[in-house]
């Protein structure tokens, strides 16, 4: 029955009080004198969230006494039962379609719709665009708007060009969505929704309601919604309670907030003052035909408020026009409203979530006291969460997790990266290193085997699939430091169960329940039942049983877009623990926190782009056709933001934070941020807590280590000198310690490019190739540089790239020894080894690139370099001696084809160096010496190296790091802590 109260009972409760805690005190001040009175009682809420809240906020104030709680259904979540338990009636609305189906068939009209037109899309952009045309497709639903006057708003609208094409395709995807919707035997959850509130509402217009009606904290102006916040308020025990309606705004300012549902009439209506936290109040209250002044206040206060002056001050500061602003005096006496208000801006996100931990943390030093995190910024989030973990803090994320990064999500995408990257050693070892394969007796063997594993796929990637892997893996067993421990056995019983993997291999095409029973088997083969167990585990097969369900209608696709398309269905599933997490703290976005309170609010990600968010641009609708539609605009999420922003604030503490920069550069503040900074005339910092925060991790006085100096006895200090080496000792003696000494050798990354050793080592053999046969064509020579480039046909990448450069720069060397051999030179040796014993008993070893014959026997030592060579001043100065070391081993008979013929000794007339470019300049000669004679150079590099030998390896000097830092550089900087203490004057040098 309708209520003979002529006005409508519609509440507003303050921002400054904490919204569940007073609803609940009302509620029990009202109905709580009979428990069975409270118990009739229904409260609609908008959320699961608020329920719980409101469930909490009943207990605290029942004061440890029984109660019978009223009825809390949530209206806002349409995969909620509870809403439609209270509202169907005896012929209930056809069920909705699972989100799950409705994605996929949405996305199947989409790659339909492509393929007619020509314009192929993949699946995983397919599956984007049905994303967000199922977005607009629900807003158009909410706002009950028929999608048939689509085409007649765009022909009015006098679209521009670029959007017709777009608005086409979205016509015919409307035009064909019901029918393929109904061939599914369900409808629309916003339309079943708004037939739940329908019936409803003729329910209580035959025969009431059976007992006080409460519609609290929504704040949605869609016409279902707002229809049944208007059937709420006029029921006899009906009340509508809106959460930071501010009734003390000027009539003024109110009326300078403009929504067109407030001036329906007005011809020409100036734009909507959307970003105005006020505006989706006003606008749901000209939905309810409800004037601000009738809106009572529900006039309860809890001990969670925060100070009364504090919200008309940020309110005033958040209002995007001069015209809101309010005089900020206080009355003498008057609490200041900016007390306990504290900001902190931090150098980065990692540091900003440390500091909001620290708070969290210290939040639970005071007794009974509660703490929250309101941010919309989901990777702060987890980084909060992460750092509170340390504390033994498992704090709740209202949020969730995405599937996609919870163990048995992060493994499934890892099993199918791995099979359609064809087992490429990234995407392989990442999948069995996950610790959810072979947990638990067999654990610590299995990662044995896969770090053995991780060492045969170290370098270039082998060739796709699991046969050569086999083949790789049989290579590496059949080296003799590993036949004693071979993999092949262990690989024979793994490469089974990554069998169903290979149907996924490129070149193939899959479809959605083919990936469900790829995963069901690997997985299950791989990690057992612990994949499927917990709450993520069921989450991750409730997904798979929904793919075999639902999939097949979204067609076939390349398994390359498998695991595109696989993280994003697994990022859309969001696992929440039911329980166990902290019952003080908690992560909370800007909805949820909507209607909850906490002793302090921390507001966390307040910069630009995060909170507010930028607005999106709706990819299907142009402005003016949402205009004509009378659809939100896009700055509506700006203007509900800045409303959860004044809710927030209204906290008796607060903690602002914001990050100065990411890894993308500087970070703007939030305009939250800067208009509350400017209207207060700035932010009190807690310089407290960020310096705490700074010096948790390794701050404070440094304490830098010495250089270090290892000096090992004698006997451990070898007798043998690489050519290669010896510029290093002179250079970066360390070096050679961790090297030759301790026997450390630098692992190559995995998927490794080839290297520009690896390429010059190859460059080498073509040319060592071509003389050791006795030259001959330069035909022959581009013959053998075509085999070579053939042989790394499986980086075709590095053979497209480099191909030209390699014929060029090898062609170039070929003319160059042709040029030679008319001159009277000839070649006598490539890649020709030998040894040389230094007058203090060192033996010096390495190998010539080449050598030639004049007519008069005399020598040449040629050098080839893919890259830059020594400059003279090194080479004269002696930091580059390879050149000079090989020249004396040729000079004394020492070197050695590898045919075992020996080239017999003989003076050295040239040594030179020639770099193969392959450019425009295809090389260059170039003679280190400038013409001097190679004799003396040779008898200073004999000296220069025995010296440094003589005081290395047969002495007793330390191997000190990087005595020429600008001339060395390796893998051992890390090792010798070189970052602490270069720069910093060392007594020893």
């Amino acid at each position: 029955m309708p209520s003979p109260d002529p006005l409508p009972r519609v509440y507003s409760i303050p921002a400054h009080v904490a919204f569940t805690d007073a609803l609940a005190k009302g509620l029990l001040a009202r109905f709580g004198g009979d428990p069975l009175t409270l118990a009739r009682v229904h409260v609609l809420l908008p959320n699961r969230r608020a329920v719980r809240a409101l469930t909490d906020a009943f207990v605290r104030e029942s004061a440890e006494k029984g109660l019978l709680l009223p009825r809390m259904t949530p209206v806002g979540d349409l995969d909620d039962s509870g809403f439609e338990r209270f509202a169907a009636g005896e012929t209930p609305p056809a069920a909705a379609l699972p989100p799950l189906r409705r994605r996929l068939e949405l996305a199947r009209l989409v790659r339909a719709f492509g393929e007619r037109t020509g314009r192929t899309r993949g699946a995983v952009e397919a599956l984007r665009l049905a994303d967000e045309l199922g977005t607009t497709l629900d807003a158009l639903i909410a706002e009950e708007v028929d999608p048939e006057c689509l085409a007649a708003e765009a022909v009015e609208a006098d679209l521009a060009a670029h959007w017709q094409p777009t608005l086409t395709f979205l016509d015919i995807i409307i035009r064909t969505w019901p029918a393929a919707r109904d061939a599914n035997g369900a409808g629309e959850g916003g339309t079943r929704l708004a037939a739940l509130i329908d019936q409803t509402i003729a329910r209580w217009a035959r025969g009431g309601a059976s007992g006080p009606v409460i519609a609290a904290g929504i704040l949605g102006s869609a016409p279902p919604v707002a229809r049944l916040l208007a059937a709420v308020a006029q029921l006899d025990s009906g009340m509508v309670i809106l959460p930071g309606l501010d009734t003390a705004m000027g009539d003024d300012a109110w009326e300078a907030i403009h929504c067109r549902l407030a001036t329906p009439d007005d011809e020409r209506p100036p734009r909507d003052s959307e970003e105005h936290p006020q505006f989706a109040l006003k606008c749901l209250l000209a939905r309810l035909g409800v004037a601000r002044g009738d809106v009572r206040d529900w006039g309860v206060t809890t001990a969670r408020d925060g100070p009364a002056g504090r919200t008309a001050l940020v309110a005033a500061a958040m209002a995007p026009a001069a015209a809101f602003a309010i005089s900020s005096a206080r009355e003498e006496g008057a609490d200041n409203p900016l007390d306990n208000i504290a900001a902190i801006e931090a150098a980065t996100p990692a540091e900003e979530a440390q500091v909001i931990a620290l708070a969290l943390r210290r939040a639970l030093e005071t007794p009974l006291a509660t703490a929250a995190l309101v941010t919309p910024d989901r990777t702060l989030a987890q980084r909060v969460a992460a750092h509170c973990r340390r504390f033994g803090i498992d704090i709740d994320d209202s949020a969730g997790t995405p599937l996609r990064q919870t163990p048995p999500g992060a493994l499934a995408l890892a099993l199918v990266e791995a099979g359609a990257q064809g087992f490429a050693p990234v995407a392989l070892l990442a999948a069995l290193k996950h610790p959810l394969v072979m947990a638990g007796e067999r654990r610590l063997a299995w990662l044995g085997h896969v770090r053995r594993l991780d060492r045969v796929l170290r370098g270039v990637r082998p060739p796709p699939g699991l046969d050569a892997l086999a083949a790789t893996i049989d290579e590496w067993d059949a080296e003799a430091e590993h036949r004693t421990q071979p993999l092949s056995p262990w690989w024979a019983e793994t490469a089974p169960l990554l069998d169903p993997l290979t149907r996924l291999e490129g070149g193939r095409t899959v479809t959605l329940p083919d990936i469900a029973a790829i995963l069901r088997v690997a997985g299950g083969a791989l990690a057992g039942d612990r994949l499927w167990s917990g709450a993520d585990g069921r989450a991750l097969s409730s997904l798979i049983d929904s793919l075999d369900a639902d999939g097949a209608p979204f067609g076939a696709f390349e398994a390359a877009d498998a695991p595109g398309l696989v993280g994003a269905l697994l990022a859309g599933v969001a696992v929440r623990p039911p329980y166990g997490k902290h019952p003080r703290l908690a992560i909370l976005g800007p909805l949820e926190a909507r209607l909850q309170r906490a002793d302090v609010m921390i507001l966390g990600g307040l910069n630009d782009g995060v909170w507010p968010r930028r607005p999106s641009p709706d990819p299907w609708l142009a402005p003016a056709i949402r205009s004509r539609l009378g659809l939100p605009g896009t700055l509506r999420d700006t203007g509900l933001a800045a409303h959860d922003f004044v809710q927030a604030m209204g906290a008796r503490q607060v903690l602002l934070t914001r990050a100065r920069r990411d890894d993308s550069g500087p970070m703007v503040p939030s305009r939250f941020w800067l208009r509350l900074e400017a209207f207060v005339g700035g932010l009190t910092p807690d310089r407290a807590l960020l310096t705490l925060a700074r010096g948790l991790d390794g701050g404070g006085e440094a304490h830098p280590v010495p250089r270090p100096a290892p000096s090992p006895p004698l006997l451990a200090r070898p007798r043998t000198l690489r050519v290669t080496e010896a510029d290093g000792l002179a250079t970066d003696p360390y070096a050679f310690y961790a090297r030759n000494i301790l026997q450390l050798k630098a692992w190559d990354p995995l998927d490794q490019e080839p290297t520009a050793a690896e390429r010059g080592t190859r460059i080498h053999d073509v040319l060592d190739r071509w003389s050791a046969g006795g030259g001959g064509s330069l035909d022959l020579l581009d013959r053998y540089a075509d085999e070579m480039l053939q042989d790394a046909g499986r980086l075709p990448l590095l053979r497209a790239l480099w191909a030209p450069r390699v014929r060029r720069m090898i062609r170039w060397a070929g003319e160059q020894v042709h040029a030679r051999e008319a001159a009277g030179w000839q070649v006598v040796a490539a890649e020709a080894k030998g040894e040389l014993a230094l007058l203090n008993g060192v033996v010096v070893r390495g190998r010539a690139d080449r050598i030639d014959r004049d007519g008069d026997g005399r020598l040449a030592v040629i050098d080839y370099k893919t890259g830059a060579p020594p400059t003279n001043a090194q080479v004269t100065s002696g930091f580059a001696n390879q050149l000079g070391l090989i020249a004396a081993m040729a000079a004394a008979g020492n070197l050695q084809t590898r045919d075992a013929r020996r080239v017999a000794a003989a003076a050295i007339v040239e040594i030179g160096y020639w770099q193969l470019k392959g450019g425009n300049e295809r090389g260059k000669i170039s003679d280190p010496l400038r013409g001097d004679p190679p004799a003396a150079h040779i008898a200073f590099v004999l000296d220069r190296v025995t010296g440094l030998t003589s005081r290395l390896l047969t002495g007793m000097e330390p191997f000190v790091p990087k005595i020429r830092p600008q001339l060395s550089w390796d893998d051992y900087d890390h090792l010798a802590r070189v970052a602490e203490w270069l720069g910093r004057p060392d007594k020893r040098l």
